[in-house]
């Protein structure tokens, strides 16, 4: 440790027993971890626990209420900090040095663990991740304050509304149906997390990878975390789709030549789409962000599903609910970081088949209450064929899609036809004639997007 560091740090701990007016300034910038030496350390504790209490801050009161936390410091190193301290006017920047040597030291320290895993065998990805989450929390740790002004959250927001009037960004991602989309207030909000919830086999899925291909034919990256099928089985349901021959045959049943063809073309154009997938089969949400750092310009992240992705590694046992509510509240976190909305699947518990009203509730969702409260939009799939029926239901069948909480808008519900065989969500509403878009179309959007002819395939139809 040089010189010059120590002489800052002593100097930030002076300047505050010289001026106890010095210690707000000092507190924007500087944690009592942030001290490299540990009398440092305690006197600066003690300097807040004096002010959190209301009592008068100076060289006798820090002193002994350092000495009363176990501190072993003599009152003359604390008039040595007093004599040292050029001036107590310059804090501000006594601060600033201390800082960043303690950010020097935090990254010094990620690189020696670093080492160490990669010594002891953890696997490259997993260095990966847990390297990345740490660089991370230091970044946040190292801004200025925790605190944002009037002034900076209203530029926030006048920022975001010139994005919005250039048509750089719409603050949402639309679901490509108009009834939806309506409920929703637009779309899925920039920075939320919405959740798709329905019994297995409802549809929800397929509503997800309709929502992906989409808004990816109009040039929006979109990263699909799929931890239930492989990538085989989703470009099976894509295509399906888009060329009317079911999944079922695509995997497993012979194709003629002109079907064959048929794929081929299709698959070109699906090719074309920027929609990225996950290659490893268990990801913690971590790992998620790593892949969407790797996805330039990404505008939607889709999980399918919550429950499927594993939890991080703590060190500690954890139930299932536990695990969930990290989870579902590292899934917002990472929305919000993004700045993009992210679709995260969900599966109902059987609560709802014990009602004589199987519509699904939030109270529903499997494994954890934390989910209902994290999401900004809560979205349930329902058809009452699904319990009534053998084989859950006919081949298409009418599904109500149930916005049943929208943190930015209204709730209500619209319906879809659901085509099993094809992989196929319908709008089957009557709409209203399309309307023309008040605001500038981002640009990942076609100019025409509300205005297709009734000949062409539009964003609200199959």
């Amino acid at each position: 440790m040089t010189n010059s560091i120590i002489e800052a740090e002593q100097s930030v701990i002076g300047s505050i027993l010289i001026d106890a007016r010095c210690l707000p300034v000092v507190e924007e910038l500087l944690r009592p971890e942030d001290f490299a030496m540990e009398a440092n350390r305690a006197l600066y504790q003690a300097a807040l626990d004096l002010r959190r209490e209301g009592r008068p801050i100076d060289a006798t009161t820090v002193l002994d209420q350092a000495l009363r936390g176990g501190a072993e410091i003599t009152g003359l190193y604390v008039r040595d900090l007093m004599v040292i301290t050029p001036t107590a006017a310059n804090v501000g920047e006594y601060a600033a040095i201390t800082r960043d040597q303690a950010l020097r030291r935090g990254l010094l320290s990620i690189a020696e663990n670093c080492k160490l895993m990669l010594e002891s065998h953890d696997t490259t990805q997993d260095v990966i991740s847990t390297m990345t989450q740490r660089l991370d929390a230091l970044q946040q740790e190292g801004t200025s304050s925790d605190l944002v002004t009037p002034d900076q959250a209203a530029m926030a927001f006048y920022a975001h509304r010139d994005t919005v009037n250039s048509g750089i960004a719409s603050g949402y991602v639309c679901t490509g149906y108009q009834d939806l989309d309506d409920l929703l207030g637009g779309g899925l909000l920039s920075g939320g997390m919405y959740v798709l919830a329905a019994r297995p086999g409802m549809g929800k899925t397929t509503l997800a990878l309709n929502i992906i291909d989409r808004q990816a034919k109009r040039g929006l990256p979109v990263l699909f975390v799929s931890l239930e099928m492989d990538q085989e089985q989703i470009q099976a349901k894509r295509l399906s789709r888009e060329c009317g021959i079911s999944s079922h045959k695509l995997l497993m049943g012979p194709l003629t030549d002109e079907e064959y063809t048929q794929v081929s073309e299709t698959m070109e154009s699906i090719r074309a789409m920027p929609v990225y997938l996950n290659a490893k089969p268990a990801v913690t949400v971590s790992q998620i962000e790593v892949m969407a750092r790797k996805v330039k310009g990404i505008g939607l992240i889709v999980i399918d599903y919550i429950g499927k992705v594993a939890p991080e590694k703590r060190g500690r046992r954890t139930s299932r609910y536990e695990d969930v509510t990290e989870i579902s509240g590292d899934i917002k976190t990472m929305a919000r970081r993004f700045r993009v909305p992210v679709l995260a699947l969900c599966q109902l518990n059987r609560e709802n088949t014990q009602r004589r009203d199987m519509t699904p509730q939030l109270s529903d969702l499997r494994d954890s209450g934390a989910i209902e409260q994290d999401a900004d939009g809560v979205i349930f799939l329902h058809r009452e064929d699904y319990y009534s029926a053998e084989g859950g239901g006919p081949q298409i069948s009418s599904t109500r899609i149930i916005v049943a909480k929208n943190r930015h808008g209204p709730t209500g519900d619209c319906t879809m036809a659901f085509d099993l065989a094809r992989s196929k969500m319908t709008a089957t509403g009557k709409r209203d004639k399309p309307r023309k878009p008040h605001r500038k179309e981002p640009e990942y959007r076609q100019a025409s997007f509300y205005d297709l002819p009734d000949s062409e395939s539009t964003p609200w139809d199959g």
